[in-house]
């Protein structure tokens, strides 16, 4: 974590930047504005919790926490379950592999059976997410925003419940491209989320950059990731000066046309890394 006390020092190349214990990034605005990018893994395990000291340090100092959506809100969803069933709507072989992996989550297809694509999909991240010992309530964001509210440290949003779900509501199909995306990679999803929980209980080498071995491609990767990049990248340059800690999935700091590499492309941005080179 680079102290506030050394941030000039190292934007002008006097000393080199600290050891970052967690994935994060620091960038300063083309009004002066500092940002402290962190990559989050929206659901965690006990020893997840406290966050960092460091981190903690960082958000407390904060003019504002940017998060993708408050979750601290409440969200009002009626969406349609009477959607013909799953299979239908996958080949025989994506339901093969539906079936197969219901059985290892111990979940019973009916639950989802008629849901949306992307519902469908969710519930089943959800569930390997916690099948693989991991809660939301030690999910880096929900940690984050629960400080800033017993701080009152303004919280911004970048898109919100709604504008999400709208986003979801929109992908092509009802969202089976999202459901047949998690069933090919399936094991690869088990191997982002033992690598980014790695990240935060420090176990990444600090002079090895990170990387990860999966990404949406194609049209479900521009809608998910690369267009809502190019977004947030607008609204983090159009921030009022200041000092912000910014909370976004660990993916959108990866691959192509991710946050990281948008923002430093702007001509009037400055980047220094944390000896965590993303």
């Amino acid at each position: 974590m680079i102290k506030t006390l050394r941030k000039l020092a190292i934007i002008l190349g006097l000393a080199p930047p600290l050891a970052c214990a967690y994935p994060a990034y620091d960038m300063v605005m083309p009004n002066g504005s500092q940002l402290h990018l962190v990559g989050s893994i929206h659901m965690g395990t006990k020893d997840m919790s406290p966050l960092p000291a460091s981190l903690m340090k960082q958000l407390k100092q904060a003019d504002g926490i940017i998060v993708e959506v408050d979750i601290s809100k409440p969200v009002n969803f009626n969406g349609r379950s009477d959607y013909p069933h799953l299979s239908e709507r996958l080949s025989e072989p994506e339901y093969l592999e539906l079936t197969k992996i219901s059985q290892q989550l111990k979940l019973d297809i009916k639950h989802i059976a008629t849901e949306s694509g992307w519902q469908a999909a969710l519930v089943l991240q959800n569930t390997q997410a916690q099948q693989f010992g991991l809660q939301g309530e030690y999910g880096i964001d929900y940690q984050v925003i629960q400080l800033a509210n017993q701080h009152d440290i303004p919280i911004i949003e970048l898109e919100g419940a709604q504008k999400q779900l709208d986003l979801l509501e929109q992908l092509p199909n009802n969202g089976m491209p999202l459901l047949q995306d998690s069933l090919t990679h399936w094991q690869d999803n088990e191997l982002l989320m033992q690598i980014m929980v790695g990240w935060w209980l420090n176990q990444h080498p600090s002079n090895e950059p990170l990387s990860l071995p999966y990404g949406m491609s194609g049209d479900l990767y521009d809608l998910m990731v690369a267009d809502r990049n190019r977004q947030w990248e607008q609204q983090l340059l159009s921030l009022p000066k200041g000092k912000y800690v910014v909370v976004v999935g660990a993916l959108h700091l990866f691959g192509e046309h991710n946050l990281l590499q948008l923002l430093k492309e702007n001509a009037g941005v400055t980047s220094y890394d944390n000896a965590t080179q993303i």
